[in-house]
């Protein structure tokens, strides 16, 4: 019973940063500050809702494989956030020359 009512919290507290990660996406104004957003936001969402998940999981092997979709998607997310942040500093965009 603890273990659903702790699960329900987590995946509730992961729905919520995701939903900031995505008003950030929307509302900030550069590319660097939706970034940061989605790349911060998002993976501690998604880390909240796995653990949800590991709280109700059945076998060990279940828990193993949300750890290692979390940290899949963990290193998925910033390397495509260092690689476009990379790619736009390169290219001149850089935050110093917005304002």
């Amino acid at each position: 019973m603890i273990n659903n009512i702790l699960s329900i919290a987590f995946c509730l507290a992961g729905g919520f940063f995701f939903l900031g990660g995505t008003l950030g996406l929307i509302r900030f104004p550069d590319t660097y500050s939706r970034l940061h957003a989605l790349t911060k936001a998002d993976n501690l969402g998604l880390g909240f809702i796995v653990l949800g998940l590991i709280l109700v999981a059945q076998t060990i092997p279940e828990m193993i494989k949300l750890t290692l979709i979390w940290l899949l998607a963990l290193v998925g997310s910033s390397s495509a956030c260092y690689f476009i942040g990379n790619h736009l500093f390169n290219n001149s965009d850089r935050p110093e020359n917005k304002a």
